[in-house]
């Protein structure tokens, strides 16, 4: 049994022998690899009506009995495949049946947050071969604990099994997040929900919800329905506020939050037509008005008082203590035609348009902290020199090619906490494979001292919406952002693709077998013919109810 420890612990395959080792050995393997994971050879078979019970001790837990019929459903499914997998053949004896599935909660946090405690230890075998015991110390661990134990089963001589093993385990960074792009084509509510399932088992905790930008505001506002009904491509593309909170508890259930974004000033034509005639600064060619309009306008209060508005409503529907303010790719040229922008610098005795964007941010940020919201912004509004107080997270997005890490650097020597996000624009595509790319991203690998490191919250993967809707977008996210996931999450040291390569292509199988239209990410016959092979033909009807 050595492929199990040369496997499981993460060990670089480095021979000509391991570099060739078929497909079908590699089973029970768990994606993100856990901090510590002791696998031993001897295994237990799971009865087909194993229970699920919570220690007398534990709190009860709103979305446990939820997490729990999810879980079982999964686990039941794999005595569904067990007769069409491949027959393995072990020299010892199942050591034990497993009957339970015992779990304990130390406490109760109900909502996902900053803060979140997800970690968890999970013993399966000894001292007791009857039963799996899990502990928590809250609900989150319960969900990564029992997505780690489905990712353990597979089939010994047609029966689902587990090897006895130890788990210690939880996230190296708070936030691991994926952002989705709703505005350049409409996804459907079921899609962001698989999505959102799809991220719950890559251990990601964060969907960043890019919900409008120039493109459509499909937002649907009661206080400013305006908005949606002059700004979305037409009123099927939009998201109510029933529907959005129907998502935010879809996601809670899975551990995730959920992060709005409402890009300003820049990314806001859709706005324009709902917002009023004051909205958007009409821009000027030979000082006259071209009939173009650019960034809003920061120089009329009741453009203030529109965003206060509409940031009180979203603050009473998405309930994460955070609030994405954007930021990003603000066009100064507008600003610079516009005279009456130039009457209010000169007034203001402002000299650089980065201040006019640092009045419109200020705006932003003290509407913010009137809602007792935590806000990220996009790193222009750092790297323009605007005006910002320690508390504003930066989301790093700039400079795919490395010119990041001296963004990092500089947003924690400063003492802002960090995001990074420019190496995982996943929706950058090329020929041949690109997930090892992602997989060699270390979001600490820039200049700076143990306390800089400490201000890198974690990370976030992107998938913006110009070529995918509904349509395309989960196969081209997933395994891909998989490579992600395991950066934000795993240790530091756990950073050979190598190693990794085999562990990736099973958990797509196991993905594809939960329903999610995952793509292949290699086939190359000089690693092994048979890479990229699945022992499940996709179905993509088949166990799809997993993803809803």
């Amino acid at each position: 049994m050595r492929f199990l420890s040369a496997f499981l612990f993460g060990n670089a395959l480095t021979n000509a022998a391991d570099r060739f080792l078929p497909p079908w050995k590699f089973v029970g393997t768990v994606w993100p690899q856990p901090q510590s994971m002791v696998v031993k050879e001897d295994y237990q078979i799971l009865d087909a009506n194993i229970q699920f019970i919570l220690t007398p001790d534990s709190p009860q837990c709103d979305i446990i009995p939820d997490v729990f019929q999810r879980y079982q459903a999964l686990i039941r499914s794999h005595f569904k495949s067990a007769s069409s997998s491949k027959k393995l053949k072990f020299s010892s004896s199942p050591a034990g049946v497993i009957d339970t599935i015992e779990v304990k909660i130390v406490n109760c946090e109900n909502l996902p947050s900053q803060n979140m405690n997800e970690s968890y230890t999970l013993q399966v075998g000894s001292p007791s071969s009857e039963k799996v015991e899990l502990t928590a110390m809250a609900e989150w661990g319960v969900i990564h604990g029992l997505e780690t134990l489905t990712q353990m089963i597979h089939d010994i001589d047609y029966r689902p099994s587990i090897n006895s093993t130890m788990i210690t385990d939880w996230p190296r960074f708070p936030f691991r997040g994926f952002l989705i792009d709703t505005s350049r084509h409409y996804l459907p509510v079921s899609v962001i929900k698989a999505q959102i399932t799809a991220m719950s088992w890559n251990k990601y905790n964060v969907l960043h919800w890019h919900i409008v930008d120039l493109e459509s505001f499909p937002y649907q506002s009661q206080v400013l329905p305006e908005l949606s009904f002059l700004g979305a491509y037409t009123p099927l593309h939009v998201y109510t506020i029933n529907e959005i909170k129907d998502i935010i508890e879809f996601a809670r259930l899975r551990g995730v939050r959920v992060v709005p974004e409402f890009d300003t000033p820049g990314h806001t034509d859709s706005w324009g037509p709902g917002a009023g005639p004051k909205f958007l600064t009409p821009c000027y060619t030979n000082g006259k008005p071209d009939g173009t309009r650019g960034p809003i306008n920061p120089i009329y209060q009741e453009n203030y008082n529109l965003m206060r508005k509409l940031f009180t409503e979203v603050n009473q529907v998405f309930s994460d203590s955070y609030l994405h303010l954007g930021g990003d790719e603000v066009p100064f040229g507008c600003w610079k035609s516009n005279p009456d922008i130039t009457d209010y610098m000169t007034k203001h005795n402002l000299t650089t348009y980065a201040q006019i964007e640092q009045v419109w941010v200020q705006g932003m940020v003290d509407i913010a902290h009137d809602l007792k919201k935590n806000y990220v912004v996009w790193e222009e509004v750092f790297v323009n020199g605007v005006k910002i107080s320690n508390e504003t997270v930066v989301e790093v997005w700039k400079g795919k090619t490395g010119t990041w890490k001296d963004t990092m650097s500089a947003v924690t020597k400063s003492g802002h906490k960090a995001i990074l996000a420019s190496p995982w624009y996943l929706n950058y595509i090329s020929y041949g494979v690109d997930w090892e790319g992602y997989y060699n991203i270390e979001p600490t690998d820039f200049n700076g001292t143990n306390a800089q490191y400490e201000l890198v919250m974690g990370g976030s993967a992107a998938m913006w919406g110009e070529y995918v809707d509904g349509t395309n977008i989960l196969p081209r996210i997933w395994p891909r952002a998989s490579a992600v996931a395991e950066r934000l999450w795993s240790d530091k040291s756990v950073n050979s693709s190598a190693a990794a390569r085999w562990r990736l292509n099973e958990w797509r199988c196991k993905m594809l077998a939960r329903g999610l239209p995952a793509e292949p990410e290699l086939h190359n016959p000089n690693i092994d013919p048979n890479y990229g092979y699945c022992p499940t033909p996709f179905d993509p009807f088949n166990n799809a109810h997993f993803l809803f």
